[in-house]
């Protein structure tokens, strides 16, 4: 674990630039920010119990869950520009959080806490600007799960439970950390409960406003949204998902369908058989929670590119740990986080660029990530 003190001076360092960085920038990057429009319109909605889901929204339709869009609700009350403005700053903030938890996931830090930070933020930067000019959530979300992770270190298993509950809140595919904290048994029985505790008020808190039967036709709602909104958005060359590659590759189809479920499988299964090698290891839910994060975007059929900042702590580890990977899975793993870190429309050109994003090898890469997580996990390294 990497000396607080030391840890404290990096994060103050790179949270004063950032948030310098944000006082220059707010304005200019508010004036876009279209995904967190769709938070506010639907915060907004709530707060007059209206409904969410409406086709009419087209592409920027509300696809989160109703018990987001309650959550949301005080930033509703602010007008948007101004809103904006306070988003941008707090996901400025968020990333600087989420490059200093990862640090803290280490249980055991072998190169300088400055040397890791320039890696992860090398590796991670495109999508961090992209995340801030959406206005996205998915730093909010893997700030959470990294501080659930933290809890279950500090033996607050109850409180880590309640923190996946909410990252549920956030985006709902963090539900893939449920089953990880079923399979934990006794040492996380009170993060169990903590989480079937919190996913009950989060189905539950939308009746607050809508009503018992509104609440029930709210995610009704949300689940025809996200159904029917899948397929068309498979052929996106932004989309990374394991679904999206076999469509890319081969087109719609059964074969590309079966090929999805079979990969899904053996990631899944990848990320088992990190859990049952964990053993006697210290602090073994660090990597398991890195890998799990890292698993998301290619598992959930809505999976866009920026969703990979959560991958943040996998790259921590990778780098921290690279020099205990065998040496061609090293060179493979090198290779893929500069092509993450790299693969930038202004850097490729436009044909390249179109062509990576085009033959899903972004999610390749991400293939590799995992394949040396599984590696350090084999080892004993994590």
């Amino acid at each position: 674990m990497i000396p607080r003190a030391r840890l404290r001076s990096v994060t103050i360092v790179i949270g004063s630039a950032a948030v310098l960085l944000a006082l220059l920038f707010a304005e200019k990057v508010s004036r876009k920010m279209p995904d967190f429009e769709v938070y506010w319109t639907a915060a907004v909605r709530a707060r007059a119990a209206e409904p969410l889901y409406r086709s009419e929204d087209g592409h920027y339709q509300y696809k989160y869950l109703p018990a987001f869009a309650v959550a949301a609700i005080p930033a509703g009350l602010m007008p948007l520009p101004i809103a904006k403005a306070v988003w941008f700053t707090i996901s400025i903030l968020l990333l600087v959080a989420l490059v200093g938890l990862s640090l803290a996931l280490l249980p055991e830090p072998r190169k300088p806490a400055w040397l890791l930070v320039t890696i992860a933020v090398v590796a991670m930067l495109k999508f961090f600007g992209h995340e801030v000019v959406l206005g996205q959530v998915n730093a909010l979300l893997a700030v959470i799960v990294v501080s659930a992770l933290l809890a279950m270190r500090r033996g607050c298993e109850a409180a880590a439970g309640l923190l996946v509950a909410l990252a549920v809140v956030v985006k709902p595919y963090a539900i893939v950390f449920f089953p990880w904290l079923v399979a934990r048994r006794r040492p996380g029985r009170g993060a169990v409960a903590g989480a079937i505790a919190g996913l009950a008020a989060v189905a539950a808190a939308p009746a607050l406003i809508y009503g018992v039967r509104g609440n029930i036709e709210l995610h009704r709602a949300w689940w025809r949204t996200v159904t029917e909104s899948t397929a068309p958005n498979l052929a996106n060359s932004d989309n990374v998902s394991i679904a999206a590659m076999y469509v890319k590759w081969l087109g719609a189809g059964h074969t590309a369908t079966a090929l999805t479920f079979a990969t899904m499988a053996i990631v899944l299964a990848a990320a088992a058989f990190v859990f049952l090698r964990r053993g006697a290891l210290p602090f073994p839910e660090g990597l398991e929670g890195a890998l799990l994060l890292t698993c998301m975007p290619l598992l959930s059929p809505q999976g866009w590119d920026y969703v990979f900042l959560v991958s943040t702590p996998a790259i921590v580890f990778l780098a921290n740990y690279e020099d205990r990977l065998p040496l061609p899975l090293r060179i493979l793993a090198v290779a893929a986080v500069a092509a993450i870190a790299f693969s930038i429309y202004d850097l490729m050109g436009r044909a390249a660029y179109a062509a990576f994003m085009a033959w899903s090898a972004i999610s390749v890469c991400y293939f590799v990530v995992i394949a040396a997580l599984c590696s350090l996990r084999v080892r004993a390294a994590a």
